[in-house]
């Protein structure tokens, strides 16, 4: 990938990281500058800035801050859900197959061109073509590159949706609040578009939006510059900049935090955590994210195809003492699909650790003795919860054999459905129920030819049908407590019979120094913000 020069030089980008990094009397306590957000983290993911193809945690964070989009979330306040944007009201027709929104007047790309409703449905309709990694979005109201461009229109400065079926408002504005829905700047990207690309070439490594912030500099595996949109709609960020460095190692992250070079730093081990706590120059956040740490038992096995065998497992792990031990302050309890602050989430965790309830349960089934070999990543978090399970199922007479393989390895088994037992995380890819309920309890066809993602497909469970179309019946009730409550109600019957048994939700603790305020992550449904973030 080429490196990106855009309004200003990588050379500016690395001088204002120098400036960070400058040296300082031995017992001086470093400073960044005062109008400049410096963040270590880990940001080798990120390989494209075009909204239509990012799809990475990264990526999302810098398009979040780079692209405004018709609806959008406050991840400091989640509590008031979506909320007008570059659209600033909507309404749904009678049969609820068509949505208008109106487009709010005054708003200005960074080249000075107005956002209008035709640059609004030339967004979407691009992302369809484009058909990338998060297209599917949007493709889940019926949209195809062939239909969409009478699917997806404007007349003034209005945006029209015509929809498949009447689906359920917030599913709508939920999804179009996502990144791959962010609005370009129609005329800036076709001026340098490449062929039948649709400027995807260029996008990638330069910015065309209306957001907070532009794209400054980027270079892959390094850093990445964003500068302040002084312009902007609702008001100029504080910062003037802001730079991500990729900073791979949570030690290096903890040094540089504590030597001031950086203002926040996002991966740190609970380890460096602990040591950092007792600064009275820093703090720790406490945010929780959306992401899921689960159990999959593929239904394909001999001895885990035994429902009471899925029901044992429950019982074999060792919530509480993993959360108090290896995984303190990374991760909490959280035993439903849907993380906290998503409509319907569940604060019901019925599981406990009792080995003797266990025991029974397999002895009244007949079940004495198994061998189950699997494999797991080689992360920490989740091997180390694969070993305490294998201690468990020892317990009850049950021997696991565990290999550990790389990421790469432990996805392409996992998708080929070859992983007896699967531990690993699940995030959300838009702040709709749906994101969830569709993968972890909707499986249309278990057939291995179907090559599917859910996660029901690649733990082989074939969904009761009445799970099926209870998952599809959410996303079409227009009544939004009604649709919570069916979501709650599907968690309930998930709980009773799912063999992917959702452990805990990811915390984020990130580390910051004292004058840095309003830092977010974005909570569990959105990503990070920084147009909030103010310096004392």
């Amino acid at each position: 990938m080429t490196i990106m020069q855009n309004r200003f030089p990588l050379r500016a980008l690395l001088l204002a990281s120098a400036v960070a990094m400058a040296a300082a009397a031995p017992a001086a306590w470093a400073e960044t500058p005062a109008d400049t957000l410096v963040v270590a983290g880990q940001i080798d993911d990120i390989i494209s800035m075009d909204p239509a193809q990012s799809f990475e945690l990264s990526g999302q964070d810098v398009i979040k801050n780079l692209y405004d989009r018709l609806v959008d979330f406050d991840p400091t306040d989640l509590e008031a859900g979506f909320k007008p944007s570059l659209a600033e009201s909507w309404e749904v027709s009678e049969d609820g197959k068509t949505v208008t929104l109106t487009l709010r007047d005054g708003v200005k790309f960074q080249s000075g061109n107005p956002v209008r409703a035709e640059d609004a449905a030339w967004s979407l309709q691009r992302a369809v073509k484009l058909n990338l990694s998060p297209a599917f979005i949007l493709n889940q109201f019926g949209f195809t590159a062939e239909n969409v461009d009478q699917q997806i229109g404007f007349d003034g400065n209005k945006l029209v949706l015509k929809l498949d079926q009447p689906y359920a408002q917030s599913y709508v504005l939920n999804s179009l609040a996502s990144e791959v829905a962010s609005v370009v700047d129609k005329e800036t990207v076709l001026s340098h578009a490449e062929g039948e690309d649709l400027g995807n070439a260029w996008l990638s490594t330069n910015s065309a939006g209306s957001g907070p912030f532009n794209l400054g500099a980027w270079k892959p595996n390094e850093a990445v510059q964003l500068v302040g949109n002084a312009d902007y709609w609702q008001g100029a960020p504080a910062m003037k900049r802001v730079i991500v460095r990729h900073v791979q190692e949570s030690s290096a992250q903890r040094l540089l935090l504590e030597q001031g070079d950086v203002d926040v730093a996002r991966n740190l081990t609970p380890t460096d955590i602990e040591a950092l706590s007792t600064s009275d120059k820093l703090v720790i956040g406490n945010e929780p994210r959306g992401r899921i740490l689960y159990m999959g038992l593929n239904q394909k096995d001999p001895i885990l195809s035994n429902p009471a065998v899925v029901q044992a497992m429950r019982y074999l792990v060792d919530y509480k003492g993993i959360e108090d031990s290896f995984l303190k302050g990374q991760f909490k309890i959280h035993q439903n699909f849907l993380p906290e602050g998503y409509l319907g989430a569940s604060d019901e965790n019925p599981w406990t650790y009792d080995i003797e309830k266990a025991k029974k349960i397999l002895a009244d089934a007949g079940v004495t003795s198994g061998t189950i070999k699997t494999t797991v990543r080689d992360m920490a978090e989740y091997s180390n919860v694969m070993q305490t399970l294998q201690a468990s199922m020892a317990q009850v007479g049950l021997t696991l054999e565990i290999q550990q393989v790389t990421g790469a390895q432990s996805l392409d088994a996992y998708r080929a459905r070859q992983v007896p037992i699967y531990v690993g995380e699940w995030g959300p890819d838009y702040a709709d129920p749906n994101t969830n309920a569709s993968t972890f309890a909707y499986n249309p066809n278990n057939a291995d030819d179907a090559k599917l993602s859910q996660l029901a497909w690649r733990n082989a469970w074939a969904v009761p049908d009445e799970m099926n179309k209870a998952t599809v019946a959410a996303t079409l009730e227009g009544n939004t407590d009604k649709r919570r409550q069916m979501y709650l109600d599907l968690q309930q019957q998930y709980r009773e019979i799912a063999p992917i048994i959702p452990m805990f939700q990811r915390i984020e603790r990130d580390g910051m120094q004292k004058n840095i305020h309003g830092w977010t992550a974005g909570g569990s449904v959105s990503s990070a913000m920084y147009r909030k973030v103010t310096k004392e």
